[in-house]
């Protein structure tokens, strides 16, 4: 869907013609009104949902635990001797945004760290407003020492601004992001990050829709399954010896 809430709407749609058995759903950045979801449900298809979910559709969901996750982030950054942390969110009616957020601000109130609001910084999907945005915040004298991206994208524009500002990760500042991707290893330096099991997600979505269909189902009672994700400590987040 490109985050493209239209888009999404136009796919159901089709999918609603096309008399499909069933959906495995992430949701937009944009969905924010769900009636062209619960229409869909109410037509006897059924929808799970996985990591963007819908919280008001009662059905199967499978997710990871963000919040755990964020407080987790925030913690190695801190561990490593940063004192000024900014969050880069990626949409705030997402829940896993918000949950990633909530992480983050926890991990601050308990080490008594100050929750800076200008630390917040809330990007979109234009990735020069993104850079524009990041740009801004490691300009100047009083930029954070740690940076928490709540998106892969996200991150790779830190590295981009970085380059051209002259500023060393992780000398100057740390990053950490979520991100299931595979060249995090080979960025220079290497990007720490907080992997999602994507493929077990995926496994668990599928699985729950086919005991349903199997059964010839097509409502999906509310359950909530959640994995874990996991940290993986690379040198943009190090301290250097």
């Amino acid at each position: 869907t490109h985050e493209d809430i239209e888009k999404e709407k136009g796919i159901m749609k089709h999918l609603e013609n096309k008399r499909v058995d069933g959906v495995l759903m992430s949701v937009t950045m944009n969905t924010n009104n769900q009636t062209h979801l619960s229409d869909f449900q109410q037509k006897g298809i059924p929808i799970v949902f996985f990591d963007r979910i819908c919280h008001e559709i009662e059905t199967a969901k499978v997710t990871t635990d963000d919040y755990i996750s964020g407080i987790n982030a925030t913690k190695h950054l801190i561990e490593n001797e940063c004192k000024d942390i900014a969050f880069l969110s990626l949409g705030d009616d997402i829940s896993i945004m918000q949950k990633r957020k909530s992480g983050y601000l926890e991990e601050l109130h308990k080490n008594n760290m100050e929750a800076k609001p200008e630390r917040v910084v809330k990007c979109g999907n234009d990735d020069e407003i993104n850079y524009d945005l990041i740009k801004k915040l490691l300009s100047g004298k009083n930029k954070p020492d740690g940076i928490f991206a709540s998106v892969e994208k996200l991150a790779i524009t830190t590295y981009q601004v970085c380059r051209e500002l002259n500023i060393n990760i992780p000398k100057e500042v740390k990053i950490i992001c979520f991100s299931n991707l595979e060249t995090a290893s080979l960025l220079s330096p290497s990007l720490s990050t907080i992997t999602q099991p994507a493929y077990n997600i995926g496994k668990t979505a599928a699985e729950v829709m086919f005991k349903y269909l199997d059964k010839n189902k097509t409502y999906i009672p509310n359950e909530n399954i959640v994995l874990q994700s996991t940290l993986h400590i690379r040198e943009s987040s190090q301290q250097i010896v």
